[in-house]
């Protein structure tokens, strides 16, 4: 057998999300880098243009002092790059463009060249200034910050959009990618809600996540020793069961036994009490020895078979006609046709338990119905009868184990085991077990369903 190794969940995922981050990335790197060469080669062209006409204005007759062409200078609202120039001799403005001041950008500028940041007004300028070798004249070329930050506004205008995008489908990518990664804890968490107590088989310990293992060969010793007591509880019930069967049938022929030996009238009530508890006894004896039967099975392991109805309703008939007929109670059967796909020898447990159930706990001269139809590609068997009935309360705990319904226990030797044993023999055929009214809106109604052939 080979034993898949163990891998590392945290790994996994961290190289998942590095991997599909590191993708998303270079994509959006990508597009980002398309976009804003495509924003700066629209300033650098701008730039160009605006560079054009500051040479085209500087190369004018100084007698020509003044301000450029309208033409041009009206231009500079659409042009992203606006620069704006002087050129200034003796700390006066000899030329400049529309946009900058009467006054000098910067006065007293002290260095060949250099930038500053003066303010004209209420408006922030960046500018820089460059003399000439003999410093006869210097220029001073300007942009406002404003414009600068235009530039900015637009090119995030531009960028969020995708980028958003991208941000959106990294979260969706490493969604994928961790719902994909956690499946395995997923699929063991859904193993381990499956567990019942009748299935107590260890978790698969091959290809789990090391950082699950601890975990999983926790629990797996958690019900080792589970399923190891439950089997001891159920050998111990199974053995107790069995050895007391002996016992108990040699001391029922005894009773006989003293009784035709003492044909006393006065010792006739006390024998038959004695016989009733032995027998009360006994029956115990045998369902406790069915429960720890049905419990280790599972619905995979039962072997099931076509089975008729009509034939085994007959046989419990016959079983429980001396019963019957003495108290005088009407037994009708109705199961003509049903056939179910079930365990023979369980079926006719869990039908017998029923009807004796009901016998038992309704009062002489009662009536008693057993229907089993075909619905929905099932075999649904009701019993009803028109007994003293149980409670709502009371209903809903007649399955459990040894509950009794309180102001029978004095009439009636019930063990309060049968209707568990017909609970687990429908459970293991995949079917429910469910209480109501019985005849006429009085006594009690049992439903079962089992699957039809």
């Amino acid at each position: 057998m080979v034993i898949e190794p163990s891998w590392s969940l945290r790994r996994r995922l961290l190289v998942a999300i590095v991997a599909a981050s590191t993708v998303l990335w270079l994509a959006s790197l990508g597009i980002v880098t398309y976009i804003a060469w495509h924003e700066t080669n629209d300033v650098f062209d701008d730039a160009l243009e605006e560079s054009g006409y500051m040479l085209l204005a500087a190369t004018t007759d100084w007698n020509e002092r003044g301000l450029l062409p309208r033409a041009q200078a009206g231009r500079t609202s659409e042009r992203k790059v606006d620069m704006q120039y002087q050129i200034v001799v003796d700390g006066r403005v000899l030329q400049r463009t529309s946009g900058a001041p009467a006054t000098p950008f910067v006065a007293g500028f002290d260095d060949d060249h250099g930038f500053a940041d003066p303010r004209q007004g209420q408006q922030r300028w960046r500018v820089f200034v460059v003399r000439d070798d003999a410093r006869r004249f210097e220029v001073q070329v300007g942009q406002l910050h404003k414009k600068r930050l235009d530039i900015l506004e637009e090119l995030a205008e531009h960028l969020w959009l995708p980028i958003a995008g991208f941000l959106a489908l990294l979260a969706l990518v490493c969604w994928l990618l961790i719902h994909r990664v956690l499946k395995p804890l997923r699929q063991t968490a859904s193993a381990i809600a499956a567990k019942t107590p009748h299935d107590l088989a260890l978790v698969a310990v091959d290809g789990q996540p090391r950082e699950l293992l601890p975990i999983v060969q926790a629990l797996n010793g958690v019900l080792g020793r589970l399923d190891a007591a439950l089997q001891a509880e159920r050998r111990f019930t199974a053995d107790a069961a069995h050895e007391l069967r002996t016992p108990l049938a040699g001391l029922h022929m005894h009773v006989q036994l003293l009784q035709r030996q003492h044909p006393d009238a006065a010792l006739a009530a006390p024998f038959k009490k004695l016989r009733d508890d032995i027998a009360r006894v006994t029956a115990l004896v045998d369902s406790l020895l069915a429960l720890a039967r049905l419990d280790p099975v599972t619905r995979e392991q039962l072997a099931t078979e076509p089975v008729p109805l009509a034939p085994l309703c007959e046989q419990l008939r016959a079983t429980l006609a001396d019963n019957v007929t003495r108290r005088g109670i009407t037994l009708v059967l109705r199961c003509t046709g049903a056939v179910a796909q079930a365990n023979p020898a369980m079926l006719q447990i869990a039908v017998r338990n029923l009807l004796d159930n009901a016998v038992r706990y309704c009062p002489d001269g009662a009536r008693i119905e057993l229907d089993a139809v075909r619905a929905a590609g099932r075999i649904v068997i009701t019993v009803r009868d028109n007994g003293p009935g149980v409670d709502a309360a009371s209903r809903q705990r007649l399955s459990e184990r040894f509950f009794r319904v309180l102001g029978h226990e004095a009439g009636q030797g019930g063990s309060g085991l049968g209707l568990s044993i017909v609970r687990r023999i429908v459970e293991l055929h995949g079917g429910a077990l469910v209480f109501g009214a019985g005849l006429e809106g009085q006594g009690l109604g049992v439903t079962m369903d089992l699957p039809a052939h």
